[in-house]
């Protein structure tokens, strides 16, 4: 379907300005709501918002259904009377710039423990909402629970390493390791109870003031993972757990021996069986969290790039076929005209496209891959079409500041060739960049945060391929100038977003 010309801003809530070492779903979400309505915005891109583990990447979910308990504000648990001042006082005041992950894992798990075990005392009205919560729920909750309880248990070990009873789900270890760790495994639901009533608060408020969320949907999900563990019939991993063939790309502009991301693949053909059920009941979950589903890799439900599971890189893949035209049809049956946007980046042919503009899906047009000679003609917005997104940058590139800053001084040509078809030899390039985005006949325009505050590559969310230091930029209101809400807010009136 085609969307309404409008701008938004990508942040996710990780990012978001607090004391207690990464955003939270409290004030500073709503203030950032506030922001976004002051400005014009009628969009909010996030990440993905399941639970993360070794490496942060919101891309790699212990579980495609859960949230990420990280993101629950210790301020409104201790205004439910969940926490006393001394209790919330325990977690440490941290670097308002950068998410700190050592101490949130070492910390802030233990005080919402202690919230935990204040509602079990409670016992008055939400005791029963998160009871509630659990029953309507637990078509995902029940595995979810369990699985993070065990792999505590476990010391926090990938899931085919635990005991082999619950490892293989065998017999009746299932209802045995709940009693053995019943306590663990409410404790988990409890998480995901506080996570969803935040995060609903903050998705009606954004909805309230005409602000619309999109949301990110991995293609894949992670092997270590509740999702894998408790449905490995549908994925490619053999009797013992090992993955038999893994995802990832060939050889691109992010890197040269491609990108081995390790999850698993889909058995398409068992999942065509029950008409993908899998699938929607992911889909329907992400419906009630945002209200646009952006999917990611979205060409890999065309073609998708096959690795062994033993590779040490991703050179030697091959492309195989996935049932994406069968997939979006049930899809459309089941859930109608829902909103879909198509990450289509890197190696895009005339299947992937025609896919896409099959269901009328918007694409995405990435600005800083347009310049220099060797730059791709399709992202200069003169080439743009009505039906797609723009943005400067993604995630995974350098804030457009620290592009350009190294292109000046890589003396590569880029930097020149973007001034002059941008008409602008002025020190603000990632402004008039931005302005261009705004310009576009591109129906969607959407900025990383980092480039609303024309930030450097201090700034930059991810390194593709690179392990540590990724996910941790925040930013802090002071950052902001005065006047920019009121000149993002004629931008939108001007270019009639």
């Amino acid at each position: 379907m085609e969307y309404k010309r409008s701008a938004g801003i990508l942040l996710h809530p990780t990012s978001l300005p607090g004391k207690y070492g990464i955003g939270e779903l409290g004030i500073e979400a709503i203030n950032f709501i506030d922001f976004l309505d002051n400005s014009g915005q009628k969009l909010w891109q996030i990440f993905p918002l399941g639970p993360t583990g070794y490496g942060d990447s919101p891309y790699q979910n212990f579980s495609t259904f859960a949230g990420n308990p990280y993101l629950i504000s210790l301020e409104i648990l201790f205004e439910e009377g969940l926490l006393s001042k001394t209790e919330l006082d325990m977690m440490p005041i941290s670097d308002p710039h950068k998410v700190d992950y050592g101490s949130i894992y070492v910390n802030k798990l233990k005080i919402l423990r202690i919230a935990y075990e204040n509602m079990k005392k409670m016992g008055n009205s939400i005791l029963h909402e998160c009871e509630d919560f659990c029953e309507n729920n637990k078509d995902w909750l029940e595995d979810y629970a369990l699985f993070m309880a065990v792999k505590n248990y476990h010391n926090g070990i990938v899931w085919k390493d635990w005991d082999r009873e619950i490892a293989f789900r065998e017999d009746d270890a299932i209802s045995k390791w709940k009693v053995m760790l019943l306590d663990d495994v409410g404790f988990q639901k409890f998480l995901q109870f506080k996570f969803a009533t935040q995060w609903k608060v903050v998705k009606d408020y954004a909805n309230e003031k005409g602000i619309q969320i999109i949301g990110d949907l991995p293609i894949f999900v992670a092997y270590d993972s509740s999702d894998v563990w408790a449905n490995t019939s549908l994925f490619t991993i053999d009797s013992e757990g090992n993955q038999e063939t893994v995802a990832g790309v060939p050889p691109d502009y992010f890197s040269k021996t491609g990108q081995l991301w390790g999850n698993p693949l889909y058995k398409w053909d068992i999942m065509e069986k029950d008409n993908f059920k899998w699938w929607q009941r992911r889909l329907q979950k992400m419906y009630e969290l945002v209200d646009i589903v952006r999917i990611d890799h979205f060409r890999g439900l065309e073609a998708y790039w096959e690795i062994p599971g033993d590779a040490e890189t991703a050179i030697n893949g091959k492309w195989v076929k996935a049932p994406g035209k069968k997939l979006f049809q049930t899809f459309k049956n089941t859930f109608g005209n829902v909103k879909i946007l198509a990450e289509d980046l890197g190696v895009i042919t005339p299947e992937v496209e025609e896919l896409r503009d099959s269901f009328n899906l918007p694409g995405m047009k990435i600005l800083q891959f347009a310049f220099g000679e060797d730059g791709d003609r399709k992202f200069l917005p003169h080439n743009h079409i009505k039906n797609c997104c723009i943005y400067t940058g993604t995630h995974d590139n350098d804030t457009t500041k620290g592009f350009f800053d190294n292109e000046r001084n890589s003396k590569s040509g880029i930097y020149e060739w973007a001034q002059k078809y941008l008409n602008f030899y002025g020190d603000d390039i990632c402004t008039a960049l931005i302005v261009e985005a705004y310009k576009s006949v591109a129906n969607i325009v959407i900025i990383p945060m980092q480039d609303i505050l024309n930030l450097g590559t201090d700034a930059r969310m991810n390194f593709p391929s690179k392990l540590g230091g990724n996910w941790m930029w925040r930013f802090s209101w002071d950052q902001l100038p005065s006047e920019l809400s009121k000149r993002y807010k004629n931008m939108t009136k001007m270019f009639e977003r």
